[in-house]
């Protein structure tokens, strides 16, 4: 009998959702990614007083984006694209640190910003397995939660009225969001606890309009709508001022890498991924996207994990699927009537919604920095610890005294001046000092430094423990 040539198995990935199931499933994705893309919309849209007309372009580029970003990684264009069910939408600190740059330097300076830091992810993608090393888990959740209280303070500020001090009915209408956000998250469940933030704004804003706290003012026009090109007119360079956004592309590897294991993973399968392919690849995509988004005007877009909790829930983990869910975030965002419907959501209900946001980023931090320090050292010390301790207090001195450094040059009250950019750093050099004396720590190689395998795993563990329900 002739032998037969072998079978070789589709990866995963590959496999094509059956035509009847494709647009529901492309659906239940839609569902679970549109709160990102539109909270963030109104997010900036408010923090940067932009009118009705230009939230709804700006909530169109966003919306727009994420689909194609979607489409991109799905399905991949010559080395752009991880070719796996990834979906791309705009970073909460990624947002977080785009708004930073432009309350203090002006949102012209924060789209340069957003250029320079995916030229800069671009040019190092080849050296991935030299880069991600400096952000292991410690550096990484000790940079989130500085960008969570950073971004606290700065979202008080829309409440804040002429004289310094915010009206009582801008703190009821925060406090009112913040509430219905939480109860939608501790009664709802599946795609709709995930679209908690969403629900928290659509009923914050009836609600507020009810009791006479806030105005709902659409903007006018029908039809479809275009993003507008350089909304904030031409964008500035400033390589001081991007420095949150350039080592945030930095980071972004780190958290790559540990996305591509949960999605390329898949229980009783052999599929190993191939990082050093897969997630060069990976950020190719966010760094195209993300030149195109510095263009329109909005923060930089990253593939998320959002439908990771989808994939398994429903078994289906097709490209197929999530290139569908792209396309329908494209004509989602090209419809006019939408995006100006939701563009005029009260100041104060947009403030509650970021609140939520932003103190979710505080305890993603928080969580990181808890793993990371859950680590014993072989003689007993307390070494990380101390690292975490000083970098803080880096990055919250000027957060508490704003005017610390104002007695030094321009360059370096930008550096120093960013809570961000000062823990970071802080993180970065006395992580790399304190690794010279432990390489024989558990989860590193030979020269003390976290290997991307070890990495991997340990952003497989925090997503582990997350609620199953809430998938």
């Amino acid at each position: 009998m002739a032998g037969r040539a072998p079978v070789t198995a589709t990866p995963a990935a590959d496999e094509g959702a059956p035509l009847r199931r494709l647009l529901p499933l492309a659906c239940q994705h839609v569902l679970a990614m549109a709160a990102t893309p539109v909270s963030t919309a109104f997010l900036v849209a408010t923090s940067l007083r932009l009118t009705a007309g230009q939230t709804a372009s700006l909530l169109s580029a966003v919306l727009v984006l994420s689909g194609a970003g979607s489409v991109l990684q799905s399905l991949g264009v010559w080395s752009f694209g991880a070719r796996l069910p990834f979906v791309m939408l705009p970073g909460g600190a990624a947002t977080a640190l785009f708004l930073q740059i432009a309350h203090d330097h002006g949102p012209a300076v924060a789209s340069g910003s957003v250029l320079l830091a995916a030229a800069l992810l671009l040019a190092v993608t080849p050296l991935y397995g030299r880069v991600v090393r400096l952000f292991p888990p410690l550096v990484m959740g000790v940079t989130v939660l500085l960008v969570g209280v950073s971004m606290v303070r700065v979202t008080t500020q829309l409440l804040v009225g002429a004289n310094g001090s915010a009206p009582p009915h801008a703190l009821a209408a925060a406090g009112l969001t913040v509430a219905l956000t939480l109860l939608a998250h501790l009664l709802l469940r599946g795609a709709w606890r995930r679209s908690a933030v969403l629900v928290g704004m659509v009923g914050g804003t009836v609600l507020v309009v009810a009791a006479g706290l806030g105005r709902f003012a659409p903007a006018a026009g029908a039809g479809v709508a275009l993003p507008h090109l350089l909304p904030y007119g031409t964008p500035e360079f400033d390589l001081p001022a991007a420095l949150p956004l350039l080592l945030f592309s930095l980071t972004s590897l780190a958290e790559a890498t540990g996305q591509t294991v949960l999605n390329t993973e898949k229980p009783g399968s052999d599929e190993q991924p191939d990082l050093g392919r897969d997630v060069p690849r990976l950020a190719r995509a966010d760094a195209l996207v993300s030149l195109l988004g510095g263009v329109l005007g909005t923060p930089p877009m990253v593939t998320s994990s959002e439908n990771v909790g989808l994939t398994r829930l429903t078994g289906v983990r097709s490209r197929s699927v999530t290139a569908t869910a792209g396309l329908l975030l494209v004509a989602a965002g090209l419809l006019s009537p939408l995006s100006r419907l939701v563009a005029g959501l009260p100041t104060a209900v947009v403030a509650g919604s970021a609140l939520v946001v932003y103190a979710m980023i505080t305890a993603m931090g928080v969580e990181l920095l808890g793993r990371a320090l859950g680590r014993t050292e072989p003689d007993g010390g307390s070494v990380d610890a101390l690292v975490v301790g000083l970098a803080l207090t880096a990055g919250l001195l000027p957060v508490v005294a704003p005017a610390l450094y104002a007695g030094l040059p321009g360059w370096a009250r930008t550096v120093l001046g960013s809570g961000v950019v000062a823990g970071t750093l802080t993180a970065v050099l006395l992580h790399a000092l304190t690794s010279l004396r432990s390489s024989a720590l558990p989860g590193r190689d030979g020269r003390g430094e976290i290997s991307c395998t070890s990495l991997a795993v340990f952003c497989r563990g925090c997503v582990n423990r997350r609620d199953p329900e809430a998938d």
